[in-house]
């Protein structure tokens, strides 16, 4: 394919999707990164599209929704490994509040296997994954179905909200900054996400490395109440992914990098690494017990394990 066609199809995966990842950008031109990451940088250079942390977006600064087709088949290794590490904060006997996404989708996935959950949700799709959980409680907020991500939003889903107090909420979104938290291109799925924030005492935001950086236009989760990111390995050479995770860590997130394994870790062309699980950063809501968590990470092997990220 000559680089003329490349990088026009380049464009209509963009156009089509409102972001897409580097790795994925690869593999439908079949050609490597590196080859992308040059094609990428000159539509960039033509006004044509805009670079992010480990992809391209739409331009002008703020990206917009994809569909869940589109989603669902965007950083899919990633989400998965994502999901795995996330699903080790969870305890038997929790109660927790999951917000719509293809990542939290995958989370779903895993909390079936463990009983005692009660876990609340607006997305059909979380529902669906657990719909047949044994011990586990799935208790759904009313609200108006959008079709674009099958969660319910609008004024009867947050009104199911009120009054309620879980442990743990887990967030995806479409970007995530040091400057500005996490945010989405919907006014209205923002809206129940920080009904969903209000209702837990921890916040776990989920989210690759595509979203590293990424800014988008309504905020639903600002920096200081993000208690936990749990995100996947930022490829080779990345500088960007990583400086965004350290300015993060730095607000005080508790930053936790989950490993590709396997096939998934060569096709993505990133080495086998591991980070484990911090410990809770702090108690937003006075008065409840202190939850319970997986292996702290010390904050010096945490800037040591971003150093490494931005070295590579």
């Amino acid at each position: 394919m000559f680089a003329a066609e490349r990088r026009q199809l380049i464009l209509e995966m963009v156009r089509a999707n409102g972001a897409v990842s580097l790795r994925e950008l690869a593999r439908v031109v079949q050609t490597s990164e590196v080859t992308v990451r040059r094609d990428v940088r000159a539509l960039e250079a033509e006004g044509l599209l805009d670079r992010r942390h480990g992809g391209a977006v739409l331009p002008g600064g703020f990206t917009r929704e994809s569909g869940f087709p589109q989603k669902s088949h965007l950083a899919t290794a990633e989400k998965t490994a994502i999901a795995d590490l996330a699903a080790s904060l969870v305890e038997e006997g929790e109660a927790i509040v999951v917000g719509a996404g293809t990542t939290t989708q995958e989370l779903a996935r895993r909390l079936a296997r463990i009983p005692g959950l009660t876990v609340v949700t607006n997305s059909l799709l979380v529902a669906q994954a657990l719909a047949h959980a044994n011990r586990v409680e799935v208790v759904m907020t009313g609200g108006t179905l959008r079709g674009s991500n099958y969660g319910l939003v609008g004024s009867g889903a947050e009104q199911s909200l009120q009054g309620l107090r879980v442990s743990r909420a887990f967030l995806s979104g479409a970007g995530l900054t040091a400057e500005r938290g996490l945010s989405t291109s919907n006014m209205l799925s923002a809206s129940v996400d920080r009904a969903l924030v209000q209702a837990a005492a921890e916040v776990v935001v989920l989210a690759d490395h595509t979203k590293l950086g990424a800014d988008t236009m309504f905020q639903t989760v600002p920096t200081d109440l993000i208690t936990h990111l749990v995100t996947d390995e930022p490829p080779p050479g990345d500088d960007r992914s990583a400086t965004e995770l350290q300015a993060l860590a730095d607000r005080g997130v508790q930053v936790a990098v989950a490993s590709l394994m396997g096939a998934d870790a060569i096709a993505a062309g990133r080495p086998r690494r591991e980070m484990p699980m911090p410990a809770p950063r702090r108690h937003p809501h006075p008065g409840q017990p202190p939850l319970r968590s997986a292996t702290p990470i010390a904050a010096d092997q945490q800037a040591a394990r971003i150093a490494d990220l931005r070295r590579r």
